[in-house]
């Protein structure tokens, strides 16, 4: 990933999409805690797991 990971971020893990869509709790050095839709909340060590950042959409006004 090449953008820092940071609490409140939103993520997926494109290796296992039926986790869903999973907001950033902590980061400890390369340990980050994220609260997935279908999986819970699970600890991914992102130096063997890649997460992707989620788009936010934007208000069109």
């Amino acid at each position: 990933m090449s953008c820092p990971l940071v609490p409140g971020m939103r993520v997926r893990n494109p290796a296992r999409p039926d986790w869903g869509e999973g907001q950033v709790q902590s980061v400890v050095g390369a340990r980050v805690t994220v609260n997935f839709e279908n999986a819970g909340k699970l600890l991914v060590n992102v130096a063997v797991v890649s997460l992707e950042a989620v788009e936010e959409p934007r208000d069109a006004r």
